[in-house]
């Protein structure tokens, strides 16, 4: 299941309380005092961490909780101090605190980690009240309580190549056949419900992530459709495959579902109209297919790709100018 929105507690551990004692030997008949501190508590510790793809193992609880301290104890022993409670979570991941809206880290690469919890101080024993004017001391200190806070966590995928396009554009079948992911595909709107990611292999040491999104409509800047579904995964994208239909089902031409699409990533967000961009005509295998690329390519002013993802027609030109345009440069062939 795939989960890139959830909202949980985050409870961290309390400090252990420090310890009233006094050494009793035989033999020493002023021992003083030997009451140990507490450990301190465990905090809440979320880690960016490649391999992890959705939120959905955080989502299944409410309330995480890290484990309190230790108390101290006689003989001068201190208490154990608890381990941090790590949560594993994809990079991309924006960490939020729910209650005054702020961002706490935005876990964008992997190893990046941000403390949502700090763990309680442990507290003192009488051992460190001890002076020459107070050799017997009876005081001590509880441990520190754990922080308690509520947090949303926002997933936007990180991709090298993000593929947009309308509806059944074959979004999620060009992405079947350049790597190992296996989507959804079916032959009516919106069978894309949540971004999959997969690995375009370009030679024994070099790939590149490709995501495959929701599909977009007009209006999605605004919520309409899978709205900011869509658009909040793109963000992230190094460069963008535009690819539309040769005859789309709903009557419009290439042209105006490109503008479309670029319209609505600029209501999103202007700066999404900065990024490298390839432009594609998708079903390269439909008899009027070359004749609406050649026409599509005029009006642009701009190269256009002429793929199919049935027959893998124009596949290795289009991974070619993605490669191109990836730090790195050329490809290997």
């Amino acid at each position: 299941m795939f989960i890139d929105e959830v909202e949980i507690r985050v409870t961290a551990g309390r400090g252990g309380d420090g310890c009233v004692s006094f050494r009793r030997e035989k033999y020493v008949p002023k021992g003083g005092p030997d009451g140990g501190d507490g450990g301190n508590g465990g905090s809440v510790i979320l880690v960016a961490q490649e391999g992890v793809d959705s939120l959905a193992a955080l989502s299944g609880r409410k309330l995480w909780k890290a484990a309190s301290g230790q108390p101290g104890a006689g003989a001068n022993c201190h208490g154990a101090s608890a381990e941090d409670l790590i949560l594993p979570v994809p990079p991309g991941t924006i960490v939020r605190d729910a209650g005054q809206g702020f961002i706490l880290k935005d876990l964008a690469a992997s190893g990046d980690r941000v403390t949502v919890a700090l763990g309680g101080k442990g507290g003192k024993g009488n051992v460190a009240f001890k002076s020459p004017t107070n050799r017997a001391p009876r005081q001590h200190t509880p441990g520190d309580p754990g922080e308690d806070r509520l947090i949303r966590l926002e997933l936007k995928v990180i991709a090298d190549v993000g593929l947009v396009g309308k509806p059944n554009a074959g979004k999620s079948t060009l992405l079947s056949r350049l790597s190992r992911a296996r989507p959804e595909i079916a032959p009516y709107p919106f069978t894309t419900k949540h971004p999959n990611l997969g690995r375009v292999q370009i030679d024994f040491d070099r790939s590149f992530v490709m995501a495959d999104v929701p599909g977009l409509i007009e209006g999605a800047a605004e919520g309409v459709g899978l709205g900011h579904e869509f658009l909040r995964h793109i963000e992230r994208a190094g460069i963008l495959v535009h690819l539309v239909e040769p005859a789309p089902l709903d009557g419009t031409t290439p042209a105006a579902n490109y503008r479309a699409l670029r319209a609505e990533l600029g209501k999103y967000n202007a700066a999404l109209l900065e990024r490298p961009e390839i432009v594609v005509v998708t079903k390269a295998d439909l008899p009027e297919a070359e004749a609406v690329r050649a026409a599509f390519a005029q009006e642009l002013g701009r190269d256009v790709l002429l793929i199919s993802a049935i027959t893998g027609q124009g596949l290795n030109d289009l991974v070619a100018v993605i490669v191109k345009q990836l730090p790195g440069g050329t490809p290997a062939w």
